[in-house]
């Protein structure tokens, strides 16, 4: 990647794409009546006030909450836009929706692992073998959940929007005009991927528990949740380190997180690639949008919200 383009991050949502960059996140969603609509918003990190934050393996955590936040705000938003829910979320609302999140995950891969490798328990007492036997179920886990979701009709649609999402980040990292035929061509497999990241955070948290001894099932639970901040940091240095770099061990090493990516992802179709580029062409300066891309007025503004509705071929024939 071209050291001028912007580091630009994404997720899929309800019939659209969330892409965030240094300065906006925009959602772009396609609505019933087969328009785009784009909603940007200021990036308001907690470490532009506090810089410490942006130090190596401080930096993953706080990405890590705030893309959680920004991402159900994104996923309420494109719901109310799709037609599926009548209003966003409230921040109340929201809170208490993450927080269930986080709860069911704790159980889902602390809670289930951690108290299944205790049933071994008589096999053997080494607490090494223990912790990584631990860690094994909680990827066995982890795999047999993305394989069951990805198998989900309205879920494949989701992906094939994190599709569309990888290949049009790819373009805009090639510096090619942002068309649909130049995204198109473009692989969907990302090597800054969630699917990359949360496999790594699976693999570093088998080292990082491995020494941990063995103690109480609670004990236990609670040292995981208290060492998350440690693993998300080290996994998020990893995940940027393999986005940039080109060498080839580290590539070898992330290759079972692209292959992770097959399950994650869809071919999109031409449709999807439109709403990706916009959400994308939203959170670009003015001087970052290339001659040759669809017309899209580009609004940076200092309020809280600014929408877009821009009409597509195919709304305008209907």
């Amino acid at each position: 990647m071209s050291d001028k383009k912007l580091m630009v991050g994404g997720q899929a949502v309800i019939e659209g794409v969330m892409m965030r960059g240094p300065k906006l996140t925009a959602t772009a969603v396609r609505d019933p009546q087969g328009c785009i609509q784009v909603e940007t918003k200021p990036v308001n990190s907690i470490s532009d006030r506090f810089p410490i934050l942006k130090k190596p393996f401080l930096r993953g955590t706080v990405s890590l909450i705030e893309s959680l936040v920004i991402g159900m705000k994104s996923l309420s938003y494109s719901a109310k836009m799709a037609g599926e829910e009548d209003e966003q979320l409230s921040d109340k609302e929201m809170a208490g929706t993450i927080v269930f999140a986080l709860v069911l995950a704790s159980i889902l891969f602390i809670a289930i692992p951690t108290g299944a490798a205790k049933l071994i328990h008589g096999a053997t007492e080494d607490p090494v073998v223990l912790n990584l036997l631990e860690g094994v179920l909680r990827l066995v886990i982890f795999l047999i959940y993305i394989w069951g979701i990805s198998r989900l009709k309205d879920i494949r649609r989701v992906f094939q929007y994190h599709g569309a999402e990888h290949k049009t980040i790819f373009c805009y990292e090639a510096g090619l005009p942002l068309t649909v035929e130049n995204v198109q061509k473009f692989p969907r497999l990302h090597p800054r991927c969630g699917t990359n990241f949360l496999l790594i955070v699976m693999l570093v948290s088998i080292f990082v528990f491995a020494f941990l001894g063995w103690p109480s099932l609670w004990e236990r639970i609670l040292s995981r949740i208290l060492l998350l901040p440690v693993v998300a940091g080290i996994s998020y240095e990893i995940i940027r380190l393999a986005g940039r770099s080109k060498n080839s061990f580290i590539q070898t090493a992330i290759r079972p997180g692209l292959w992770l990516q097959y399950l994650t992802t869809r071919p999109p179709e031409d449709d999807m690639v439109e709403v990706a580029i916009e959400s994308l062409k939203a959170v670009l300066p003015e001087e970052e949008i290339l001659e040759g891309t669809p017309d899209y007025i580009h609004k940076e503004s200092s309020e809280a919200v600014v929408e877009e509705s821009v009409p597509t071929a195919a709304a305008v024939t209907e």
